[in-house]
C-alpha cells in the first residue's frame, strides 16, 4: 500500500525521496526491518497473553533429556510468523501482483489450518488435534489453487529463448545485435510449464514433454501432470517442515536460511539483466516476490529471537505448516520447485528418516513378528538425542548443513 502511495506523491508532487520506492532492493531491506519489529514486539506481548491463558504445549514422555521441562511452553506462536509475514507484505509489495497475491493467500490459507490444528489441541485438549485427512484436504485444496492459476492466469508467463532460424529472421533486430554469436532471440512473454532443473540442457524442463506421448497438441493436457505435481510439491514440504519443527529452532533457523535462498533466486529470476548474465529463465513481475522473501526472512529471524533454546514459545502446526506451504508455493512460482530436494535437503532427510523407521518397523514386525528399528528415534533430530548430543549442538549443525545446501542450490543456477 505505501507504494502506491509513494508513487503517487512522487509522481504528482516530485517530493524528493520519494522514488525510492520504486527499487525492489529499498522496499525488501523494508520489509526485513518491519518484520523484525513486529516479530520481536508481537512476540513478547503474545508470549506473555499466552501463557495467562495457559495456551501451553502438551509434551508427550518420549524419554528425551530435557523434555519435561518444556511442558507448558505456550505453543501457537505461529501467528507471530503469519502477521510479521502479511503486515509488511501488504505495507511494501505491490499487491496488485498477482504473485503476492497467491504468496498472501498460501500464508493465509496453510496457517489457517495449522490454527485449527493447535486449537483443538490445546482447548479441546484433543492430542490428536485436526484429523489428517483434512489436514491433507487443506493441501490439497492450496495445491489446486496454486496449479490452476499458475498454469491459466494471463499475467503469469516466461520469456523463452527460441532459436532464430525457428522465427525466420534473417537479420537480427537491433536488440538482439548482442545475441548474434548464441544464435538466440528472445521472444515474446508466453505461457509455459517450464521449469529449472540442475545438469540439464539449458537448466530447463518442461512438464508438458511428459504428456509427448498423446501426439501433436500434447501441449494442452499439460495442466494434468502440472497440478498434480503442485500438489505432490505442496504436501511434501509442509509436512516436512511440520515434522522438523521437534526441537528449538531448528525449523525457524532452517527456514530462515531457505527463504534467503529462495530470495537471491527471485532476484536473479526476475531481474531480466541478471536472469541474461546468468542464462536462465526470465520471470516477468516475479521481482516483487523478493519483498515476500525478506517479510519472510525478517519473520523466521525475530521468531527466532523467542523460540531458540530454550524456546519462550513454540510455532505450532499455525506457524510449522503455513512455512512448508509458503516455500513450496514460493518455490513453484519461480520455476526452482525441482531443486527442492537441495534447498529443503533438511526436510527431506526429517521426512524419510520417519517413512524409513515407520515401514522398517511394520515390515519387520510380519517377517519376524517384532518390529525393528533403523533409527533410535524418528525424526532424525531425535535419533541424535538420543545418541547424547545437546539440542543447540543439533541444531546448529543442522543450521550449518543448510547453509551448505542453500550455497549448492544458488550454484546450480551455472551446472548445465
Amino acid at each position: 500500500m505505501l507504494y502506491y502511495l509513494f508513487t503517487y506523491l512522487d509522481k504528482h508532487f516530485d517530493i524528493p525521496g520519494f522514488g525510492v520506492f520504486q527499487y525492489i532492493t529499498f522496499r525488501t531491506t523494508m520489509a526485513v526491518i518491519v518484520s523484525l519489529v513486529i516479530s520481536l514486539l508481537m512476540g513478547k506481548r503474545l508470549i506473555q497473553y499466552l501463557y495467562r491463558k495457559q495456551v501451553g504445549e502438551t509434551i508427550r514422555d518420549l524419554g528425551l533429556e530435557g523434555q519435561k521441562e518444556k511442558q507448558g511452553t505456550p505453543t501457537m506462536g505461529g501467528i507471530i510468523i503469519i502477521a510479521a509475514i502479511v503486515i509488511p507484505t501488504l505495507l511494501f509489495a505491490k499487491i496488485d501482483n498477482i504473485y503476492i497475491i497467491l504468496m498472501l493467500v498460501t500464508t493465509i490459507w496453510m496457517g489457517t489450518i495449522g490454527f485449527i490444528d493447535d486449537y483443538i489441541k490445546v482447548f479441546k485438549k484433543n492430542k490428536e488435534g485436526l484429523a489428517g485427512r483434512f489436514k491433507i484436504v487443506g493441501q490439497v485444496g492450496l495445491g489446486l489453487i496454486i496449479g490452476y492459476t499458475m498454469f491459466f492466469h494471463g499475467d503469469i508467463k516466461v520469456r523463452e529463448k527460441i532459436p532464430a532460424k525457428d522465427l525466420g529472421l534473417s537479420e537480427y533486430q537491433s536488440f538482439e545485435e548482442s545475441r548474434k554469436k548464441s544464435g538466440f532471440y528472445v521472444s515474446e512473454e508466453v505461457k509455459s510449464t517450464k521449469t529449472n532443473v540442475p545438469f540439464y540442457k539449458n537448466n530447463e524442463f518442461d512438464y508438458a514433454k511428459l504428456l509427448k506421448f498423446l501426439g501433436k497438441g500434447y501441449e494442452k493436457y499439460a495442466f494434468w501432470i502440472f497440478i498434480p505435481i503442485v500438489i505432490i510439491i505442496i504436501t511434501a514440504v509442509s509436512n516436512g517442515a511440520n515434522i522438523t519443527d521437534g526441537i528449538d529452532g531448528l525449523a525457524t533457523g532452517s527456514s530462515a536460511i531457505i527463504g534467503a535462498a529462495l530470495g537471491v533466486l527471485a532476484y536473479v529470476s526476475g531481474n531480466m539483466v541478471f536472469a541474461d548474465y546468468l542464462n536462465i529463465m526470465y520471470i516477468p513481475n516475479s521481482g516483487e516476490l523478493v519483498i515476500f522473501a525478506g517479510a519472510f526472512l525478517g519473520a523466521c529471524i525475530g521468531f527466532l529471537w523467542y523460540n531458540a533454546y530454550p524456546a519462550q514459545v513454540f510455532m505450532g502446526d499455525t506457524g510449522s505448516l503455513a512455512i512448508g506451504g509458503i516455500i513450496a508455493s514460493y518455490a513453484i512460482m519461480i520455476r526452482k520447485e525441482l531443486l527442492i530436494p537441495v534447498l529443503c535437503g533438511i526436510f527431506l532427510v526429517e521426512n524419510l528418516s520417519v517413512i524409513m523407521q515407520v515401514s522398517y518397523f511394520k515390515y519387520t514386525k510380519r517377517k519376524y513378528g517384532e518390529g525393528r528399528r533403523i533409527f533410535k528415534m524418528s525424526p532424525l533430530h531425535h535419533h541424535y538425542q538420543k545418541l547424547g548430543y545437546s539440542e543447540p549442538k543439533i541444531v546448529t549443525r543442522f543450521w550449518i548443513i543448510g547453509i551448505i545446501l542453500a550455497v549448492v542450490t544458488i550454484v546450480t543456477l551455472k551446472l548445465r
